[in-house]
């Protein structure tokens, strides 16, 4: 398929475009960041997020959502990574929304309609370390009775204290470092043994620390079967990846295009600093950085969309390149701005900060070129 969007998904861009720079522009993320809000974005945008439609992106026709797929949704994705908008869509609307996809019809619709209206949020309790290793999962969800009771620790789960449900992976055999074992559950927030602690991350995004003690679900909460969860996991992973390099490629788009407006209007030795080789140069690099990124985002997506067996080979490639791509836009961003770059003024570093944070989401840089290397068998 060639690596452009057509018509309908234009439509779609142009839309997301002009909702996130009128409704959701970067002034509206420091507007939630000094007003020290506990959720880190604003519930009034979700619901606008779903009266547009782009919470049901990824819910089927059948459940009352579009039915469209990744490719959209990283339409969407990439305008909020270029407008730094503060929302729970990639952990609820794609990642969250492709673990309920595997549920039974009860907790699909349980659950999807909240999202569908803007209503519900959801967390992802996987991580038990600083960084992102999903096959090291060693919380465990013992049988008890006809359910299950839950016993451990998840670490930096985004959203994970204004959510309403969460969608744990814990182990219900095997050991860690295997795949064989997980288990799935959809965890409500009033469950009793459940404790949050909230930590805000460098981008001003709200995470939490999460406690299991003892936490009792019933069996209905198995999303997927017992002991297969992985299948249930790599789904959400591979939707998830893809996701967060959608908007990381937005976030770097959005620190290139700022800074070559820079470049056009900042003037030294009475010429605009634009006009400096060196400079146009490295701008020149960059943006062939990005635009090699974008086309391994939208191959990942397609890969995904057909069901093809290369996609999860790509959405790694897609991860690693649209971290290294945006990395260099955030620092060449701010290194071309000068002394200026370095103040909470003006917005780069904001950029700068977007990126440190989404790069760890799911998996960074390092992470996923070892897994493309390690899938061609090196």
């Amino acid at each position: 398929m060639p690596l452009y969007l057509n018509d309908d998904q234009a439509m779609l861009q142009d839309s997301a475009s002009e909702f996130m720079k009128n409704e959701a522009p970067v002034s509206h993320l420091r507007e939630f960041r000094d007003m020290n809000c506990k959720d880190g974005f604003g519930h009034a945008l979700w619901k606008q997020f779903a009266e547009m439609g782009f919470t049901g992106i990824l819910v089927s026709e059948e459940d009352g959502g579009l039915g469209l797929g990744n490719v959209e949704a990283g339409i969407v994705l990439e305008e909020i990574g270029r407008n730094l908008t503060p929302s729970p869509f990639l952990t609820t609307s794609v990642a969250g929304v492709e673990g309920l996809n595997a549920a039974g019809k009860d907790m699909r619709d349980r659950w999807l309609p909240g999202i569908l209206s803007g209503d519900t949020v959801l967390g992802l309790a996987i991580d038990e370390s600083t960084k992102h290793r999903p096959e090291n999962i060693a919380m465990k969800a013992e049988r008890s009775g006809n359910g299950f009771r839950l016993n451990g620790k998840k670490q930096f789960v985004i959203q994970g204290g204004s959510a309403d449900m969460m969608i744990v992976a814990a182990r219900t055999g095997g050991t860690a470092g295997e795949t064989d074992g997980l288990t799935v559950f959809a965890v409500e927030k009033d469950a009793a043994g459940l404790s949050a602690e909230s930590a805000r991350l460098v981008d001003s995004a709200m995470a939490a620390h999460v406690e299991f003690d003892n936490v009792e679900v019933t069996a209905d909460a198995v999303i997927g079967e017992v002991d297969q969860g992985w299948d249930v996991l790599t789904r959400m992973l591979r939707a998830g990846r893809v996701g967060s390099a959608a908007e990381t490629v937005g976030v770097g788009a959005g620190a290139m295009d700022m800074t070559i407006d820079y470049l056009k209007q900042r003037k030294q030795f009475d010429k605009v600093i634009g006009s400096f080789q060196a400079l146009q140069h490295r701008t020149a690099h960059l943006y062939s950085e990005m635009e090699v990124a974008r086309s391994a985002v939208i191959k990942a997506q397609q890969l995904l969309d057909e069901g093809n067996d290369g996609a999860e080979l790509m959405v790694s490639v897609a991860k690693a390149k649209a971290g290294r791509a945006t990395n260099l836009a955030v620092r060449e961003g701010v290194q071309m701005h000068g002394g200026i770059g370095m103040t909470d003024e003006y917005d780069i570093g904001l950029y700068m900060k977007r990126d440190r944070a989404l790069a760890e989401f799911m998996g960074d840089a390092n992470y996923h070129a070892n897994r493309v290397a390690e899938m061609n068998g090196y």
